[in-house]
């Protein structure tokens, strides 16, 4: 209703007799309605969408690994191998690559949003003082003689926006929700780069292995020629055999000499990785002869909290959730308080006098009418993006419950094909030494010596592999398990 001021008092306590000027009244009035409002928020509430998850994981069932040292992973989960070597470099990462320092830029990027919106919960003052010398137009239709005069103005102007239907604070909640889910894409770069590094340096140390096992070939491929070349000699041995001989070592040469193209591959990805130029970094041979550590898998509901991809895809489905707030306060009308003051004189001497002084103030509501479905639009495009961003958080999860199934199938089958095959490699050179004796009994030709060195070589030169393939499953596994990493380490 109006009263006899002539002041809208819509919700406002009527003032007592004798009381208020009608302008304290209006500031009254407009404060407590800027404190109702203050409360209201358009938009769904969010939850935190549901994810199936098994109780446990099927393929560790019926094999137990050897019981952990630790039954929870640490960020620093590269010691657990137990190389001091690798550990130097895997603490190189987090100090010089250059990836992760840009994917740290864009964290600190978001988070500087938070404060930008942030900003329009208070209001903006600015000001804009002038200094003009006027003269009026001798043709202006006011009539007036020509005169000149001065103009001395300075203004404070300030503008504040009610948040009354909870779009600043949408804005700045959507806000931190991206610099947390970027928090979570830092860490989740974070533990790739260590976990490839880790698979580099595996890789690396099993093809020294590789490399020791082919030189240790070769001197037994030497003396196998000599012992032809002398049976020859000795007239007990044909010039055929000797050939085989030669042929078989120098294969085994161009071999060996082959592995050393790969391993400076994987050592120039890793001084890359460590954040150093290919030649700077210098890795001495050291063949791979370690055991995999135990891994604990934990069950697939912790992986949920342990996972930073998880977690960042969860964060933006909560962004997602306050962009539809955001869309749909679009559809109230926006109340704005305006107010400027300031001084303003005709010469120096009267500007900053106090007659001088002026004021304004007053409200404004506005409100779009017609927008041909633009609105609508936003507001259902809004919906969509978080159905989206739910959907990707679904699948996020569910793509590393099966990482986490896969990885520990493969290290249930290696530990079982390992043991098989220091078996086989046993085998493989008890029956070299027997054709070897026979060969030189003169029992057997030399194609049999042959044979048994080959199949003695691919049994020992599998189970390096073998070793390899468990140790990269292993880091892959800590991997798809979150790297010691939890929600708790999210930024607030």
């Amino acid at each position: 209703m109006v009263d006899q001021d002539g002041i809208l008092r819509a919700g406002c306590i009527p003032a007592p007799a004798g009381g208020l000027p009608a302008r304290r009244r209006l500031a009254t009035c407009f404060t407590a309605l800027a404190l109702l409002l203050s409360g209201c928020m358009v938009g769904p509430k969010y939850t935190k969408p549901a994810v199936p998850a098994a109780p446990a994981f099927t393929e560790s069932a019926g094999w137990k690994q050897a019981q952990p040292a630790d039954a929870t992973l640490r960020m620093d989960w590269w010691q657990l191998f137990g190389s001091p070597e690798l550990n130097g470099l895997e603490d190189q990462v987090n100090l010089s690559n250059q990836t992760l320092k840009a994917a740290e830029a864009r964290f600190r990027e978001a988070r500087a949003l938070i404060q930008l919106n942030r900003a329009g919960l208070y209001p903006t003052i600015s000001t804009a003082p002038s200094i003009t010398t006027n003269r009026e137009s001798q043709h202006s239709p006011t009539g007036s003689l020509p005169a000149d005069f001065g103009q001395y103005t300075l203004p404070i102007d300030v503008k504040y926006e009610l948040d009354a239907w909870g779009r600043v604070r949408r804005s700045i909640a959507a806000a931190r929700e991206e610099t947390q889910a970027s928090a979570g894409d830092l860490e989740t770069i974070r533990l790739s780069l260590h976990a490839e590094l880790a698979v580099d340096y595996f890789e690396m140390r099993s093809l020294d292995a590789q490399k020791q096992l082919l030189d240790e070939t070769l001197v037994a491929y030497q003396k196998a020629l000599e012992l032809t070349q002398n049976r020859f000699d000795g007239g007990l041995s044909s010039r055929a055999e000797v050939a085989q001989a030669r042929t078989q070592l120098e294969t085994t040469r161009a071999q060996d000499i082959g592995v050393g193209v790969a391993r400076a591959t994987f050592q120039h990805a890793i001084a890359i990785l460590a954040g150093h130029t290919p030649e700077s970094l210098a890795l001495p041979p050291s063949p791979l002869h370690a055991t995999p550590p135990a891994i604990p898998a934990g069950i697939p509901s912790q992986l949920l909290e342990r996972r930073p991809d998880i977690a960042a895809a969860e964060r933006r489905a909560a962004e997602a959730n306050e962009q539809i707030g955001i869309a749909r306060a679009a559809f109230f009308p926006n109340l704005i308080i305006t107010a400027t003051g300031g001084l303003e004189g005709s010469t120096p001497v009267n500007w900053l006098t106090w007659p001088s002084r002026l004021w304004a103030v007053g409200p404004l509501v506005a409100e779009t009418i017609f927008d041909a479905g633009r609105r609508r639009a936003v507001s259902e495009s809004a919906a969509a993006a978080y159905d989206e961003t739910v959907a990707n958080y679904r699948e996020a999860a569910l793509e590393a419950f099966q990482q986490v199934e896969d990885n520990l199938a493969t290290l249930r089958v290696l530990e079982q094909q390992a043991q098989a095959q220091r078996v086989a490699v046993e085998a493989a050179e008890q029956s070299l030494d027997l054709s070897l004796n026979r060969y030189k009994g003169g029992l057997v030709t030399y194609l049999e010596v042959i044979a048994a060195q080959s199949i003695a070589f691919q049994n020992q030169s599998t189970e390096v592999d073998i070793l390899r393939r468990r140790m990269d499953a292993t880091v892959l596994l800590i991997k798809a398990l979150g790297g010691g990493w939890d929600v708790s380490k999210l930024p607030t």
